[in-house]
């Protein structure tokens, strides 16, 4: 099955490949704005041999991992925080959902006056845009406790700190791990999207370098390199999740009867 499945998507790799090369060469649409996938190739394999843009690539990873980072811990802590001091969640339920909705790129002007174009001011969105995907999960995963476990924690004379441990974290750790998943892909958006409008060193300046000078074919290539990057966060964030949650039925395949 794995190997029928992995066929099909080599299948569609190469076809989706075939049309960007048969497109711009057929006409399809304007071989200025759109280069044939040769070209595209060309140019990231000239990306490839340049040092500057594996600085750039090292930029962009820093901004993404600390920004992840820091964004998945102080989810957790205050996710479990607010859920097991009482009336700590109510008394800032409407605050949550207020700040929650507001994108990430309406913080730009902020992090400009705050830190101009430093890594500080792309940590500040990432942290911002990465935080709420982890808070809401691990908000979700401890009202998914199931009272009779707490209860029966509490009359054994478990303290706080032993419920936190033996009875809420492994019932919300499925959620906590699904909510960093989420941040590592935002965080990669947020991160290429502050250096390509603020200017901080990393792909997404290159690609705007790119693309004011017009170097298409360069353009396209770093953009290729942003989604192979994505691809395989994603791929990693989901095999750190299998094997945090080995032990969960979701990961060893059984069905809840």
């Amino acid at each position: 099955m794995r190997g029928a499945n992995a066929a099909l998507g080599v299948a569609g790799l190469a076809g989706f490949l075939a049309l960007a090369e048969a497109a711009p060469r057929l006409g399809m649409v304007d071989e200025e704005y759109v280069p044939p996938a040769s070209r595209i190739a060309v140019a990231l394999g000239d990306e490839a041999g340049d040092p500057a843009f594996w600085t750039a690539l090292g930029d962009t990873l820093t901004g993404w991992a600390l920004g992840l980072a820091i964004a998945s811990c102080a989810g957790v802590v205050l996710g479990v925080v607010l859920s097991v001091v009482p009336y700590l969640r109510q008394a800032t339920a409407s605050t949550i959902e207020f700040l929650r909705p507001i994108p990430s790129v309406a913080l730009i002007p902020l992090a400009v006056l705050l830190y101009g174009s430093e890594l500080r001011s792309v940590l500040l969105l990432v942290v911002y845009a990465s935080f709420w995907q982890v808070l809401i999960q691990v908000l979700y995963g401890v009202q998914d406790v199931d009272p009779v476990a707490e209860e029966t924690a509490r009359s054994y004379g478990l303290g706080t700190w032993a419920r936190i441990r033996y009875v809420l974290w492994p019932t919300a750790l499925p959620y906590v791990m699904t909510g960093v998943r989420l941040a590592a892909a935002v965080a990669l958006i947020l991160a290429i999207t502050a250096e390509l409008v603020i200017g901080a060193p990393g792909l997404g300046q290159r690609i705007g370098v790119a693309q004011t000078s017009q170097a298409v074919p360069e353009m396209y290539a770093l953009i290729v390199v942003t989604g192979l990057l994505g691809l395989v966060i994603n791929v990693g964030a989901r095999a750190v999740e299998r094997r945090a949650l080995a032990w969960h039925q979701s990961v060893r395949g059984e069905v809840a009867v």
